[in-house]
């Protein structure tokens, strides 16, 4: 990737990684005999529907909006799941979805009559909580103690609704098969009674199917097992895996200060608006050259976002070279989640969206300006 042709700052998608991602999304697809659909949650880049469509069966929506998005740009239904559904769009929600899931079995029966009505053969769900999570973070776990994510066992009834015809999980964050294995377990042993009067099981997202350690065989494996043992289809909805590592963040310094004996190179990026994850979980994005920094560094330096929020602020990396106002920072894997996630505080504007073509042309998709922050309030 020729960064002199890419103004900053910009989330660059590259083509051929994601490609890559997806054809090892679609190898497993067809090995397991499952379908993988993605995530607009994680990754709604709607320019690149087309090539997604080509490996995988869709994707899921999380709202109305996405919802319509996935029919307008993909061609199809979603697998919708939301956790409350407005009476005002339900319907309209219903007219986009293939499948559909409610968080609640109440909510269920609260719209049996728009189901019913304007379902058009809509396969409804509903979402249950395994009691298993990988993640730690107490706020990010959807399966602790008095979770308002998906029933739990004893909340249902020993027979479903005839109108179920699927169970939803999605406890993981980018799990490998261990995980996988240990929440399918805590699934089963839940909720295996319900099983012979199912057509699917969604086993959500978290799933990090295209990171280099995954154990690809050993998954393949255990999803046949399961498809064979329970005789349902099986639905994941990888997030991070279908992006992952496919695209970067570029920053340009602006400035360069000193302060108590620390340099801080500000950036035309901010942290707190552009990867607002890199504070609210946290963690800390790696950058092409850079590393952490030992004992003797001479070119040390944190980074400082453009906001005026007094923490927007990485703590300090080393750098090969001296920082200077003009040089370009790469942030890498900051496609998923990210762009889905920004906002325009203190008026700062979007970075421009584009792909770098697998025939080393850029494309920009789209640029954010004025009207685009004076739109959002009006």
């Amino acid at each position: 990737m020729d960064m002199t042709h890419i103004s900053s700052p910009a989330y660059v998608l590259e083509e051929e990684k994601l490609r890559k991602n997806l054809l090892v999304l679609q190898q497993i697809q067809e090995r397991a005999g499952i379908s993988i659909i993605l995530s607009l949650k994680g990754f709604a880049m709607w320019k690149i529907f087309p090539l997604v469509n080509k490996y995988l069966k869709g994707a899921t929506a999380s709202s109305l909006y996405e919802a319509r998005l996935c029919f307008e740009e993909m061609g199809q239904k979603a697998h919708t799941y939301c956790v409350a559904y407005s009476p005002l769009s339900i319907q309209e929600i219903l007219s986009y979805s293939s499948h559909l899931t409610f968080n609640s079995l109440s909510e269920f029966q609260r719209y049996l009559i728009d189901i019913v009505v304007y379902s058009d053969n809509v396969s409804i769900g509903i979402r249950v909580n395994p009691g298993f999570s990988n993640v730690e973070n107490t706020s990010g776990n959807p399966s602790r103690s008095g979770s308002r994510l998906g029933e739990t066992v004893d909340s249902l009834p020993d027979i479903l609704p005839k109108e179920i015809e699927g169970l939803h999980f999605h406890t993981l964050s980018d799990a490998g098969v261990d995980s996988m294995e240990e929440v399918i377990t805590a699934f089963e042993q839940k909720f295996e009674k319900y099983m012979p009067s199912l057509k699917w099981v969604n086993m959500g997202g978290g799933h990090l199917l295209t990171a280099e350690e995954y154990e690809t065989n050993r998954l393949i494996s255990m999803l046949t097992s399961f498809k064979k043992k329970h005789e349902v289809d099986i639905i994941l909805e990888p997030g991070s895996a279908i992006s992952w590592e496919s695209g970067v963040l570029i920053a340009s310094v602006l400035d360069v200060v000193k302060r108590d004996g620390m340099h801080t190179a500000i950036l035309d990026i901010s942290f707190n608006t552009h990867i607002p994850d890199v504070l609210a979980l946290p963690y800390r994005p790696q950058i092409r050259g850079a590393r952490e920094p030992k004992p003797g560094d001479s070119f040390v330096y944190r980074l400082g976002g453009r906001s005026c929020l007094a923490g927007d602020v990485l703590s300090a990396y080393a750098f090969p070279t001296k920082l200077l106002p003009g040089d370009k920072l790469v942030f890498e894997n900051m496609i998923q989640y990210t762009m889905v996630k920004t906002s325009m505080f203190n008026g700062l504007p979007h970075p421009q969206i584009g792909i770098w073509k697998e025939d080393q042309s850029y494309e920009v998709i789209r640029t954010f300006g004025y009207e685009d922050y004076k739109g959002r309030l009006s």
